[in-house]
């Protein structure tokens, strides 16, 4: 399949690759990044497309910093936020709040403290917030909504994102913030609900506010689902979301993968299949993948070519 951009062509301006993958079909089903834990720094203003590199390294030293690269491989994600708005050339701020938090072994949890310089942050125990041990902070009564709107790594995040975040805050003025790149800048606008560790893409901001109740009730809306970050493999995390349309199961503990096993098909694609525990049931859940389902040209991209995922079967087993 194809994106006929004749018409966008002929006036000069192709879509952006957000535009392009939902022209294609593409689902965000399956395509979180791995996050178990958060650092997230308030860091107003325009954000470069290099910010947050800017900012760690004002932050941190260089034993720190390496550090840092180790623990996000564990899982731990570190994220600029601001609020939403405009934001000004040279900003100042008397103070600086900073959250870490994460879902794990140790339940959800979510803290908060304020810093008035950046250097503050060299006190934090980093190996500590990843493995999800607080009481360093001020607990905050989740969850927060995180709206990537980092325009300089891809415009599609700026133009998807700032509307959504903007309709989101006049709702929920204290829960809302934009966030630096988190990748699947195809997939904006992208919401990620934290500690509860779910990230959506694909969402205007009527959808956004339904992921918005969900959260606030304890719940994930599995449309526009990209995926629970704490899965370890995308697979996994598109087997959680095919059981959880099958079954209408919606706590946000109520479906987890249990383990992936490669599957010998005679299909064009490779294939898994995923052990899913849902409530009191267990599902088989074959899964395929197809390398690309179309291609398409666009304003971020030379050629926009999404892959995509597919229910082969859902069985339950005893």
């Amino acid at each position: 399949m194809t994106v006929d951009s004749a018409a966008t062509q002929a006036s000069g301006a192709l879509p952006g690759c957000a535009v392009v993958t939902r022209l294609l079909g593409g689902s965000p089903a399956g395509t979180a990044a791995f996050m178990t834990s958060w650092l997230l720094i308030e860091y107003p203003g325009p954000w470069p497309s290099d910010a947050l590199e800017t900012a760690l390294a004002e932050a941190f030293t260089a034993p720190q910093l390496r550090q840092l690269d180790e623990l996000r491989n564990a899982g731990l994600r570190t994220l600029l936020i601001r609020h939403p708005g405009r934001h000004l050339r040279e900003p100042h701020l008397a103070q600086r709040r900073v959250f870490f938090g994460g879902t794990g072994p140790h339940g959800r949890w979510l803290e908060s403290i304020r810093i008035d310089d950046m250097a503050a942050l060299k006190s934090l125990d980093l190996t500590a917030i990843a493995a999800g041990v607080g009481g360093v902070g001020t607990p905050v009564p989740g969850p927060l909504f995180l709206v990537c709107t980092h325009g300089t790594k891809d415009m599609c995040c700026a133009l998807l994102g700032r509307p959504l975040a903007a309709s989101l805050d006049a709702a929920y003025p204290d829960q809302v913030w934009e966030v630096s790149h988190v990748g699947g800048d195809r997939w904006a606008g992208n919401l990620m609900v934290v500690p509860d560790g779910y990230l959506h893409g694909q969402l205007a901001p009527a959808e956004a506010e339904v992921v918005a109740r969900a959260a606030i009730n304890g719940e994930v809306d599995p449309e526009h689902l990209r995926g629970r970050t704490g899965a370890p493999t995308q697979w996994m995390q598109y087997a959680e979301i095919a059981v959880r349309k099958h079954t209408g199961l919606r706590g946000l503990d109520d479906v987890i993968a249990l383990r992936e096993d490669i599957v010998e098909t005679d299909l064009e694609s490779e294939a898994r299949s995923v052990l899913v525990q849902a409530g009191t049931e267990t599902f088989a859940v074959v899964v395929s993948r197809r390398t690309s389902i179309g291609r398409g040209p666009s304003r971020c991209n030379a050629m926009v070519s999404p892959s995509g995922y597919i229910t082969e079967s859902i069985q339950a087993v005893s």
